[in-house]
């Protein structure tokens, strides 16, 4: 049995200790007006404190069956890992218990003060948490941005945190700001990846990572970490806004370092380690999902020759079964953001989130593509993106009459970068700021109004209006007028094509 020693006892406390393999017994004396007690169960060695303790409390004890030291403080609950196994420290207070596995001087892999993770509540993020307090001694603050994902996916996340071992829960509706100062930019900026992607998932990582740097600070952490895979975009995606916002921030990133290969392993883990494991149905496809689309990948989509099976969809009904009569949407738009809906104004997030069910209801904004990711290997995926289908179309259309050949032919060429840079994490870069600070400057006689007709999954424009148009129709009529002497053309062309005559007149000889 292990010995304990108490310092500066302030208060009533419980232990319990679990030692290896033994009859039960347990054992109860007073110690400086304290009652201690200890019982030998079963199974893991832990140490257990049944309420937080108002003062530093060290405990240590040396045994044959503990073998080390086990420190406890009111702050954070720490155990030892000693040579052959580990010590759990438990603190509960009123509002539930809080699990640590914490090495004294740090853990396995070394020593955090605090950590905020990235957190959805499923499998992975749960098992992150005591693999950050094993591996590195520290808090675990768990953080869960809502991005518009859906409000199931944010039920009982704080019960799940806890159970897990996570210290806090802090959860911020970034919805709003997510389609205001992400979303429209890249509609503005006609941003596509690779002529199908409109970024969904790319926009929505550095949203989240900035608020993830914001809360480090205000809970005074001195790391981040994220259950990004080591193979996909999203890794790049948090760290590079890691980098660019603090980059004092260490960054774990625990797929790259642990051993766990896959779900079998991290449900054993989680078992190991006391992790109630999250009983939701496991998808056969891995899903993104955000206000602008949901993304769909893995299982038969692997295979680019496979058809994507109809029970996929989340967002849109097929278009075959569509409804049978068209709908017709008025889009505002004010200096290349939209605006208004049939004249009715919303903020950005209500404005997308009204136009994601007109839009799925028709079965607009389906694409399926070959991509190219940055860590270089090819992907299929599969995205839904009703409402940002019909922005896009919206915004696109109004720039034809509000913008000269030589703008357009310049802003699209530089849409291209854009996107590749929002695609590669670089939203805080300033090559992109300083592009999208064109694109606001461009755009701004860009306001006006599109029609759009819906109908079976296709998206037509039928009309568009703007008070800036540089379309006359006294000039583009085939009337004469006197803006446009059609007697003028012959000049120009021979102008125009002087170079063309030239090496015709080389080739013959004259």
């Amino acid at each position: 049995m292990a010995q304990f020693k108490a310092i500066s006892l302030s208060s009533s406390i419980n232990l319990a200790c679990y030692g290896p393999k033994r009859s039960n017994s347990s054992l109860h004396f007073q110690f400086s007006d304290y009652r201690f007690i200890f019982h030998t169960l079963l199974h893991s060695d832990n140490l257990i404190c049944s309420r937080k303790l108002s003062t530093f409390h060290e405990l240590s004890g040396k045994s044959s069956s503990l073998h080390g030291d086990a420190i406890v403080s009111n702050n954070v609950c720490m155990t030892l890992t000693p040579k052959n196994q580990g010590i759990q420290a438990v603190l509960s207070g009123n509002s539930g218990t809080d699990v640590s596995t914490v090495t004294k001087g740090g853990g396995l892999r070394g020593k955090l003060n605090k950590v905020v993770l990235a957190y959805s509540g499923g499998l992975d993020t749960s098992v992150i948490v005591p693999w950050l307090r094993e591996n590195y001694g520290c808090e675990v603050v768990c953080f869960t941005a809502d991005v518009g994902q859906g409000i199931k996916e944010l039920d009982g996340l704080e019960a799940k945190a806890k159970a897990s071992g996570a210290c806090q829960l802090v959860v911020k509706d970034l919805k709003e700001e997510f389609v205001k100062d992400y979303i429209f930019p890249c509609l503005r900026a006609g941003a596509i990846y690779e002529r199908k992607y409109l970024l969904g998932t790319s926009m929505a990582r550095p949203v989240i990572a900035k608020a993830m740097v914001d809360v480090a600070r205000e809970v005074g952490a001195d790391a981040v970490s994220h259950g990004c895979t080591g193979k996909g975009n999203d890794q790049v995606r948090f760290e590079l806004t890691f980098f660019a916002l603090n980059p004092e921030l260490n960054v774990v990133a625990p797929w790259r370092e642990w051993d766990i290969t896959g779900r079998e392993d991290a449900i054993e883990y989680a078992k190991k380690h006391n992790v109630p494991v999250p009983v939701t149905k496991k998808s056969i496809y891995s899903r993104d999902r955000n206000l602008w689309h949901l993304s769909h990948e893995g299982d038969i989509l692997e295979d680019p020759a496979n058809e994507p099976k109809e029970d996929m969809y989340m967002m849109s009904v097929d278009p075959k079964d569509a409804p049978d009569k068209p709908q017709y949407v008025k889009i505002g738009i004010e200096s290349g953001i939209p605006v208004s809906l049939d004249g009715k104004t919303y903020s950005p997030a209500e404005l997308l989130a009204t136009l994601n069910e007109i839009g799925g209801k028709h079965g607009i904004g389906r694409i399926d593509m070959v991509e190219n990711r940055l860590v270089g290997m090819k992907s299929r995926g599969v995205y839904e993106t009703p409402g940002g289908t019909i922005l896009f179309n919206a915004v696109r259309e109004l720039e034809s009459l509000t913008l000269d050949r030589e703008t357009i032919q310049v802003k699209d060429s530089l849409a291209l970068k854009y996107a590749e840079l929002v695609y590669a994490g670089r939203w805080f870069d300033p090559l992109r700021e300083s592009m999208d600070a064109f694109m606001e400057k461009i755009t701004e006689t860009t306001t006006g109004s599109v029609t759009l007709k819906l109908y079976k999954g296709s998206v037509s424009v039928t009309g568009r209006t703007s008070a800036y148009s540089l379309y006359r129709e006294d000039i583009s009529s085939f009337e004469s007028g006197d803006i446009y002497n059609q007697a003028d053309a012959a000049g120009f062309i021979r102008l125009y094509g002087l170079p063309m005559r030239v090496r015709a007149m080389l080739n013959k000889g004259i």
